[in-house]
């Protein structure tokens, strides 16, 4: 399998997910502004979206979506610790937080990244984005990890996405619970291996 991937985007919870599990996967990195993979190709005919992460799996199929990715590692490598693949409640916790992860949080961000972005509408974005960090704050009060006390998928997505706030000077100070549970995840070999790896193709670009 190939994971196309780039840094500091949600791609990298695909990653975390596939470094928890020790599934073997190809990592390929994509400039995602010019569209291009390093051997100059169209990423267009990757993903007709653009946007990472994209998954090619063993038998040449592509999928895109973070969400559906994450789900497709854990599901086909058994990776039941995390994300259940029995059909019950255990399993659709996981599926609840990234449901809103994705649509509250990642979306939430998604204008913070725009150039074109007016100021009054930053303020707006980050007064929303404030509102569901400090209740995701008071969720943590009681409680490690997301779901069921350990880390599971969700974390790892989470972890991706309220990480954004470094890159657009969101204090997270106010919300101690948040804190500590994203150093509790920075702590995981598997985060740390993934964010290594973005930081040597950070370096890479660099000296291109």
């Amino acid at each position: 399998m190939k994971l196309y991937l780039t840094p500091h985007a949600c791609s990298l919870a695909a990653d975390i997910v596939a470094r928890e599990a020790s599934i073997p996967l190809e990592r390929v990195w994509v400039d995602v502004r010019a569209k291009r993979l390093k051997d100059g190709s169209d990423y267009h005919l990757i993903n007709p979206k653009g946007q990472v992460p994209a998954l090619q799996t063993d038998d040449g199929q592509f999928l895109s979506e973070g969400g559906v990715i994450i789900q497709y590692l854990c599901d086909g490598h058994g990776a039941d610790g995390l994300l259940p693949g029995a059909l019950g409640m255990e399993r659709y916790r996981v599926l609840e937080w990234l449901s809103f992860i994705s649509s509250e949080l990642h979306k939430g961000f998604t204008p913070l990244f725009r150039a074109t972005t007016p100021p009054e509408y930053r303020a707006i974005a980050i007064d929303n984005l404030s509102k569901r960090l400090a209740w995701l704050d008071a969720v943590l009060q009681t409680r490690d990890y997301l779901v069921q006390g350990h880390f599971t998928a969700a974390d790892a997505y989470c972890y991706t996405i309220v990480m954004w706030s470094d890159l657009h000077d969101i204090d997270l100070s106010g919300w101690p619970h948040l804190s500590a549970y994203l150093q509790r995840i920075a702590d995981r070999s598997s985060v740390r291996a993934a964010l290594a790896a973005e930081r040597e193709e950070i370096a890479s670009r660099a000296k291109a």
